[in-house]
């Protein structure tokens, strides 16, 4: 009976034990079930702290609330980053679906690839709901959506579908003394009907098995009545035998090298002498799955590399000698399984964090220091055209600006009068205000860098949005004589926020001109080399964020005097600089390709 063709996309590894692994990649069905799993639970989670919220004692309520906020922008933004960066590749509705995310190499995913797939989402959702990446997913050769193309991840299967095996319940291989007694080929016939046999119908089985057991019956010492039964037990009793000591003593029966029976012969002996092997290394390597190879203890450490370059050479020959489709799919899954755990990145320390934001993230703003300069350009530009515009024309104000800012405007004058700030803000609630201002200006900052992937335009238009909606309002401020009361908000905090963003919207600039002018590279590996100093450049506006925002909650919307805030500013820009100057000693080292223009 034929093969049935299929139709399955696969990928092909080879690891630098010169083996090839063959990944079979997930297709949309298992994503999208793993998906809406793990929308549940991200659903459940947030509802779950809104609960809790809910509960907590007025006296705790001002803590609580910002508190909550953040916890909510975490789990939306955070979750599927985190348990992909953190759990190799897995989300738990990943893990449910028995998938993972790996890099195109073949390796594990880091922090940094499974936050640059994620944070694209955004763009990968569009039109709602999430028709764009599903599309790709369905028709792109290796199922990948946009954050995959960005990120250079693929999706795979953790666990191929296999035929299940018979539980023989197999003695231990050292209580075995004799040699086998069937010829290979006698075994290659017991084992497939082993195998395959519950696969037939009941009359055809008997019949056959009464064949086999005719043929084999006077070297086995005992034949029961049930001829089933007999090849079963002669089918545990002769692997046993082959896993043994004496096992490559037996009668072989074969023909010339190189034919395919020889081939087959070396391959029944591979099977048997080896396959406690392979259930040991795949034990030890489920437990390291778990926990990471800390699970194994220091005298295991070694032993488990050594299996895995013995496991590496058996599927090396596994696929010389053709061995069973089944055979390959096995070692072919251990061989992953310890390539994952072997070649994964475990320094995911806080000295590890501490490096990339002392120094990886500023020596990559100063690496792409052009395309930053682009990026500042295009929110300035339109910023200083729309305030010359509104102060020329200042009806327009009415027609461009947000009702909230025209609102501000006409109190302005009252509350300055009343010795008040813009925005100004009571103690208790400035906590809530810094996590609302750190979480809008982090999901503006995210929506501007994924809009990049869109030939960049889409980082384009939202810095030059907030560039026209500030020089917008500046102008309106201006002519209403209130310009100096709204730029003593923003000194505190304005030059880390403006420059955070410009970062971000430098990140987004980066991948459109990897499709746009890729350089010697193709379009798909200038995407993946200039993502990756993308991600250090939305690592540096989430710092700058992060602290612009808590200035911004708890000075800008108080009541401290002109000169604390305009002195903050400074300070901040000074050390702005000084962290932009460590990094340019290191910059040499973050490369930005010619996708990237430097």
């Amino acid at each position: 009976m034929g093969r049935s063709a299929d139709f399955r996309q696969h990928l092909e590894i080879e690891t630098p034990e010169h083996v090839v692994i063959d990944y079979e990649i997930a297709g949309l069905g298992s994503r999208a079930l793993a998906a809406f799993a793990d929308t549940l639970i991200v659903v459940a989670l947030m509802g779950a702290l809104l609960y809790l919220a809910s509960f907590a004692a007025p006296s705790v309520g001002a803590a609580i609330l910002p508190l909550t906020g953040l916890g909510l922008f975490a789990v939306l933004w955070g979750y599927f980053a985190l348990f992909e960066g953190f759990r190799d590749g897995q989300t738990p509705g990943k893990r449910w679906m028995g998938i993972r995310v790996i890099r195109d190499t073949g390796h594990p995913v880091t922090l940094r690839e499974a936050a640059a797939r994620n944070l694209i989402r955004i763009a990968d959702f569009l039109p709602p709901p999430y028709l764009l990446g599903a599309l790709l997913v369905a028709f792109h050769p290796r199922g990948k959506r946009l954050g995959d193309l960005v990120a250079g991840t693929v999706v795979v299967r953790d666990q191929p579908h296999e035929s299940p095996l018979p539980d023989l319940a197999l003695p231990p291989a050292d209580t075995i003394t004799g040699a086998p007694r069937l010829t290979d080929e006698e075994f290659r016939v017991v084992r497939e009907f082993g195998e395959r046999g519950a696969q037939l119908p009941d009359d055809v089985r008997l019949r056959l098995a009464q064949q086999l057991a005719s043929r084999i019956a006077d070297r086995l010492p005992t034949h029961g009545a049930d001829p089933v039964a007999f090849l079963l037990d002669a089918w545990r009793d002769e692997t046993s035998r082959r896993r043994g000591r004496f096992g490559g003593r037996g009668s072989t029966g074969a023909s010339p090298d190189g034919s395919p029976q020889r081939r087959s012969v070396v391959m029944e002996r591979l099977v048997a002498r080896k396959g406690g092997r392979w259930d040991e290394f795949n034990a030890m390597a489920a437990r390291a799955s778990r926990r990471g190879l800390d699970a194994l203890s220091a005298e295991e450490l070694p032993d488990f590399a050594a299996r895995y370059r013995e496991v590496a050479a058996d599927l090396a020959r596994a696929r010389t000698y053709g061995a069973d489709p089944r055979v390959r799919l096995r070692l072919e899954r251990l061989v992953a399984a310890g390539h994952n755990l072997l070649y994964r990145d475990d320094r995911k320390t806080w000295g590890r964090i501490g490096r990339f934001v002392s120094l990886e993230f500023p020596a990559a703003v100063v690496g792409a220091w052009r395309v930053v300069l682009l990026a500042a350009l295009s929110f300035t530009v339109p910023a200083l055209g729309a305030y010359a515009a509104l102060r020329e024309r200042p009806a327009l104000a009415e027609q461009v600006l947000p009702a909230v800012l025209l609102e501000r405007a006409e109190a302005g004058r009252s509350e300055l009068a009343e010795g008040r700030g813009y925005a100004a803000t009571a103690g208790a609630q400035r906590a809530t205000a810094a996590s609302f201002i750190i979480t809008n200006n982090l999901a503006v900052a995210f929506a501007c860098f994924a809009g990049g992937i869109a030939l960049g335009v889409g980082s384009l238009l939202s810095l030059a949005f907030n560039g026209l909606l500030m020089g917008a309002a500046s102008a309106h401020f201006h002519n209403s004589g209130l310009l100096a009361y709204l730029w003593t908000f923003v000194a505190g905090h304005g030059v880390l926020e403006l420059f955070a963003i410009w970062c971000a919207g430098a990140a987004g600039f980066l991948l459109g001109l990897a499709v746009i002018r890729p350089g010697p590279y193709s379009r798909r590996d200038a995407l993946v080399l200039n993502a990756r100093i993308s991600m250090r450049l939305v690592g540096t506006s989430m710092v700058l964020l992060l602290v612009a925002g808590t200035v911004e909650g708890f000075l800008s919307t108080s009541s401290a005097s002109s000169v604390v805030k305009v002195g903050t500013s400074i300070a901040s820009a000074i050390l702005l600089l000084a962290w932009l100057a460590i990094g340019a000693r290191f910059s040499g080292n973050v490369r930005v390709g010619d996708a990237g223009g430097s």
